[in-house]
C-alpha cells in the first residue's frame, strides 16, 4: 500500500526546510544567527489587550467552547473597524466571519469555493497559503507573473482565455508578502472590473494593510462600489496590534461566501479561546497609538536595513509597506540563485533570510527579508554582508567544490 496520501502528494517539498535545518544546527553549535527570515513579530502585544485577556480568562465559564464564526462583540469590532478605516459598512451577522488567523481563513476558504479540478488564478510569487491552500483544496493553480501590480493586472485576461475550465477565483494580496508591494483604489476598481467582465470570484489579503510607511493607507477592495458583489478580504491582526501567535483573523465582504466559509468552520473547529476573542475586540475597539507606535518601529528598521545595507554593498529596494523588503541577490551572487545564496548567507555571515524561489518561480533571483530584528542587530548584520560580500569569489568557489565531492 502506498504511503503517499494524496493531499500530501500535491505538495511540494519545503524550500524554506533547508534553511531552517541550517538554522537549527547552527544555533545547536552556538553560532549567533540574525533571522531575518520569517515575518513573526518580535515586539510585545500592548498591554491593554493582554490585560484584557488575562481579566476574561479569570471567568470560571471561560474555557467553555466558543462560537465557530467568532463571538458577536469581536465581529461588531471588526466591522466598526472597516467602518472607520475604510468607510466600508459590513453587517457583523452576516458579512463578518472571525477566523484563527488570516492563514486559516483563506485555507478555509479555499475548501469552500473549490472543487476539484477548479481553476485558481495566482500571483506568482506569493505568500504559499494562497496556492497551496487551494491545490489542498483539489483546484488547479493558474500563476501569473506578479513582479509588479501593472504586470499581474495586464495578464489576467490572457490567463482567464488560456485556462480550461475557466478560472473561479482571483487572488489579489496588497500590500503584497513577499514583494512588499501597494496598491491604490485605481487598482482595486480595474481588478473588480476585470473580476466581474471574467465571472471571477476575488479574494484579497489585506493583512498587513496597517503597516505602511511613505504612502497614504493603503485601500480596501471593499471601497469600490459593487465590490461585495464578488469580493470578500482576508485581514488579520497579527501583525496590526504584534498579535502573532493569538490567531485571530477575519473574512469580510461577500455574504454569499462569508456564509459558505461559516458553513465549513462550523464544521472544524469551535473558535478561538473566547478570552482570545474578547481581548482581540479589545484591541479594535480602543486606543490606536499602540498601532502607530508598532508602525514607527518597522518603519525605523526598513529605514536602517536599506542605509546600512548599501552601505555594504547590496541595494534593497525601499519597500512602501509591509514588514518585509523584497531585494534582488547581490551581483557577486546572482549567479547562485537564492537557495544558495540563502544557505550561504546563513553558514559564512550568520544572516538568515527567505529565498525568493520558495514564493514561486517568478522569485528566483529575490530574497525576502523580515523587518523582525532590531536596528543594533541590522546594523550587524550589514558588516556581516559586506565581508560576505568581499569575500563572494572564495565562497562561491569552496561552494561549488564541497557540491562536486558530494
Amino acid at each position: 500500500m502506498s504511503t503517499d496520501f494524496h493531499r500530501i502528494r500535491r505538495l511540494p517539498p519545503y524550500v524554506f526546510e533547508e534553511v531552517n535545518k541550517i538554522k537549527a544546527r547552527l544555533r545547536a553549535e552556538g553560532t549567533d544567527i540574525i533571522d531575518f527570515g520569517m515575518g513573526n513579530p518580535d515586539m510585545p502585544t500592548p498591554q491593554h489587550i493582554v490585560d484584557k485577556l488575562i481579566e476574561t480568562a479569570r471567568d470560571p465559564k471561560a474555557g467553555r467552547y466558543s462560537a465557530s464564526k467568532g463571538v458577536p462583540g469581536l465581529r461588531k469590532a471588526m466591522a466598526n473597524y472597516y467602518g472607520r478605516r475604510f468607510g466600508v459598512k459590513l453587517n457583523p451577522d452576516t458579512e463578518v466571519i472571525a477566523t484563527l488567523g488570516s492563514k486559516e481563513g483563506f485555507a478555509n476558504l479555499a475548501q469552500a469555493l473549490t472543487g476539484p479540478g477548479d481553476v485558481i488564478i495566482c500571483p506568482n510569487p506569493a505568500y504559499p497559503i494562497h496556492a497551496f491552500g487551494f491545490i489542498m483544496a483539489g483546484g488547479i493553480i493558474r500563476h501569473v507573473p506578479a513582479l509588479s501590480p501593472e504586470e499581474y493586472l495586464s495578464n489576467i485576461s490572457r490567463a482567464v482565455k488560456h485556462s480550461v475550465p475557466p478560472p473561479s477565483v482571483l487572488i489579489l494580496s496588497y500590500p503584497s508578502n513577499p514583494t512588499a508591494q501597494w496598491v491604490d483604489l485605481d487598482f482595486y476598481k480595474d481588478a473588480v472590473a476585470l473580476a466581474k467582465k471574467h465571472d471571477l470570484l476575488v479574494i484579497s489579503d489585506v493583512a498587513y494593510g496597517e503597516i505602511y510607511f511613505d504612502n497614504n493607507p493603503p485601500p480596501s477592495i471593499l471601497q469600490v462600489d459593487g465590490a461585495k458583489d464578488i469580493a470578500v478580504e482576508v485581514n488579520s491582526l497579527s501583525k496590526t496590534y504584534a498579535m502573532a501567535g493569538w490567531r485571530v483573523g477575519m473574512v469580510v465582504g461577500n455574504a454569499r461566501i462569508c456564509a459558505a466559509l461559516a458553513r465549513v468552520k462550523s464544521y472544524l473547529d469551535y473558535g478561538a479561546y473566547t478570552p482570545v476573542q474578547v481581548a482581540a475586540a479589545t484591541a479594535l475597539n480602543g486606543p490606536q497609538d499602540c498601532v502607530d507606535e508598532i508602525r514607527g518601529i518597522y518603519k525605523s528598521r526598513r529605514d536602517t536595513l536599506i542605509k546600512s545595507m548599501k552601505a555594504a554593498g547590496w541595494d534593497i529596494p525601499n519597500p512602501p509597506a509591509s514588514m518585509f523588503a523584497w531585494a534582488k541577490i547581490p551581483e557577486a551572487y546572482r549567479e547562485a540563485g537564492s537557495m544558495l545564496f540563502s544557505r550561504l548567507l546563513i553558514e559564512e555571515a550568520g544572516v538568515a533570510v527567505a529565498p525568493g524561489i520558495g514564493f514561486g518561480e517568478y522569485g528566483e533571483g529575490y530574497v525576502r527579508i523580515g523587518l523582525v530584528e532590531n536596528e543594533h542587530r541590522i546594523r550587524q548584520a550589514a558588516r556581516n554582508v559586506k565581508k560576505f560580500i568581499a569575500n563572494a569569489d572564495s565562497i562561491l568557489a569552496k561552494a561549488h567544490n564541497k557540491m562536486e565531492q558530494a
